[in-house]
């Protein structure tokens, strides 16, 4: 007769949820309500200069935060569902020598509320830079133009997601290259990814 395994002791979530390996932030109207310890780490900051704070605090300008929360809520809308790749930047935390670092970061959310996306959510924030910064000076548009640009995205779909001509996208795309002293796109990507 076989041994009954005994039941799995209960799950904590609180621990799971500040200990999981990718950055955890939950959110209300796009403010930080609270956040695990790998966002403190990625960012430079401990969690009291991060709760409480709008998401504002961790882009590298107000241009972008507003953007970014512009063009996600209708998809949140629809899905309720974000992602892509973004560039962030570090605060000025305890960890010193990241104060200021921009670096590309993958951001995936939830809505707890699709009918009003920015009222609640889940998100998670991975570091595309392993630590290491971004070297080139990029103007926003060419920050959101190299995110979409490591999707895959062709000049015509980025400029459709932006909301700009494709011929714009292809000058700033050109620009890009210039400044990572890439030949092909796949050049591009892998430098961006690796800076």
């Amino acid at each position: 007769m076989a041994t009954p395994y005994p039941a799995p002791a209960p799950i904590d979530y609180r621990l799971a949820f500040e200990h999981a390996p990718v950055g955890m932030v939950l959110s209300r109207d796009r403010t930080m309500v609270d956040c695990n310890a790998r966002l403190c780490e990625m960012f430079g900051a401990p969690r009291e200069a991060l709760v409480g704070q709008s998401f504002r605090v961790l882009y590298p300008s107000v241009a972008e935060f507003e953007r970014i929360g512009k063009r996600m809520e209708p998809i949140l809308n629809a899905s309720g569902r974000y992602a892509d790749n973004r560039m962030m930047k570090r605060l000025d935390g305890v960890y010193g020598a990241l104060r200021g670092e921009t670096f590309w970061c993958h951001v995936t959310g939830r809505a707890l509320n699709r009918a009003a996306p920015h009222e609640s959510g889940i998100w998670t924030f991975e570091d595309l830079g392993s630590r290491r910064s971004v070297t080139a000076e990029l103007t926003p548009r060419e920050r959101e133009v190299a995110a979409h640009v490591m999707q895959g995205l062709t000049s015509k779909q980025i400029g459709k997601a932006l909301g700009i001509s494709h011929r714009t996208v292809e000058l700033h795309r050109a620009r890009l290259m210039r400044k990572y002293s890439a030949s092909t796109t796949a050049e591009l990507v892998q430098k961006l990814i690796a800076t």
